[in-house]
């Protein structure tokens, strides 16, 4: 799809980005929506500046993390009223595997698989289930599993599971599945509800460009909200709040999940990106994923690098990955020269392809600089061989 015929060209001019940048990390951290520091200004010049606490109620701060919410289930085909923001990915995962693990009590089985992220076991490791890590986690399911828990696209291959296929094979297991869809909300159409998703939690700050630490989301499905328990209990997933009982009393709903005062400046940033999203049609923005990442994957096998992403884009979410023996220096010399993606261990270069702002002729670009960088080998230099705090 050439550029001159992109439906989505007009959303570039809505992001920050830097002249003589070409940002390939809007898998790791979406680009500043033009609209997000404005809004921030307004919520701490006039909101928080001239209301003071009275703006929580002048100014609809403590409906704000529902109503993103809401915003964002429609982004992942979730039913109405049952997705909210609150706190980070791993806190959610972990709420979301205990009320799983409380509606499966016979069982006591969380099955993932290898290579997923690894934060994702670390929580489940802090639950009451037994963790079980599988290559192949759909065929691990037997009626010991009760809680089968999958990051929705890989964070280092960008493998993408079969979403609504493992959830119906989880099911006729008898078990309940939690799906993080960190690397998958913004870049996909997805479709919860339809596919019977149990559980879902994913970050704001990706695909959703929500800013750096923005807050993360929950979704629970439909058939669970009324009996779901959640393992975490804080004043504002009180059924009323503000008694201030010294019991608790859980909220209706996904609204339960909640535990501490929300970040109501994150939350107005999260709704700038969110709100830029909901504009863009889903189709569109899967279609030109695609395109610029098969565009930039077959460049670069035909170059000698070994791609660890499936080369059918149906297997494959919005970022490509490669294996190279020098791949943090060649990461490093890549930024120094513009071209933004990053690195994770052992070997693995990743580049993600957000379809709001990028262009064919960025990646076109991207390519020409990577193949002055191996020609001349300026991954060589020294300081591209120091490993920085940050990868």
């Amino acid at each position: 799809m050439p550029d001159r015929n992109d439906p989505l060209a007009g959303f570039r001019d809505r992001f920050v980005l830097p002249d003589g940048l070409i940002y390939l990390d809007g898998n790791s951290l979406g680009p500043l929506p033009r609209a997000a520091a404005a809004r921030i200004a307004d919520v701490v010049a006039r909101e928080w500046g001239r209301s003071l606490i009275r703006a929580w109620n002048d100014h609809g701060w403590i409906d704000l993390a529902p109503r993103v919410g809401e915003k964002i289930g429609r982004l992942i085909g979730a039913e109405a009223g049952g997705t909210i923001v609150a706190d980070s990915t791993s806190i959610n995962l972990f709420k979301c595997l205990g009320a799983a693990l409380a509606l499966r009590s016979d069982r006591r089985v969380i099955l993932t698989e290898t290579g997923n992220f690894p934060t994702d076991i670390y929580i489940a490791g802090c639950t009451s289930g037994v963790v079980r890590v599988v290559d192949d986690p759909v065929a691990a399911l037997n009626d010991e599993v009760a809680v089968l828990m999958l990051t929705h696209v890989n964070y280092r291959t960008g493998a993408m599971h079969d979403l609504p296929a493992v959830t119906a094979a989880a099911h006729r297991a008898g078990a309940l599945v939690v799906w993080d869809l960190s690397h998958s909300a913004g870049a996909m159409p997805l479709h919860l509800a339809r596919d019977g998703a149990d559980f879902a939690v994913g970050c704001g700050y990706k695909y959703l460009n929500g800013g750096p630490g923005a807050p993360a989301f929950l979704s629970v499905a439909t058939p669970h909200r009324e009996r779901v328990r959640f393992p975490l209990t804080g004043w504002l997933g009180h059924a009323d709040p503000f008694a201030f009982e010294p019991s608790f009393r859980q909220a209706a709903g996904v609204a339960g999940a909640v535990v501490g005062t929300p970040p109501i400046l994150s939350l107005a940033a999260l709704e700038v990106g969110v709100d830029l999203m909901l504009e863009a049609p889903m189709d569109a923005v899967r279609a030109k994923s695609i395109a610029l990442s098969q565009q930039f994957l077959s460049s670069m096998t035909a170059r000698g690098f070994v791609s660890l992403s499936p080369e059918d884009p149906k297997r494959r979410g919005s970022q490509v990955s490669f294996a190279h023996p020098n791949g943090y220096p060649i990461m490093r010399a890549l930024i120094d020269r513009g071209v933004i993606g990053d690195f994770r261990a052992p070997d693995v270069m990743r580049f993600g392809f957000a379809p709001l702002f990028l262009r064919h002729r960025d990646v076109s670009d991207a390519i020409a600089i990577l193949d002055d960088v191996m020609a001349t080998e300026a991954w060589r230099d020294p300081r591209f061989q120091e490993r920085r705090p940050v990868t």
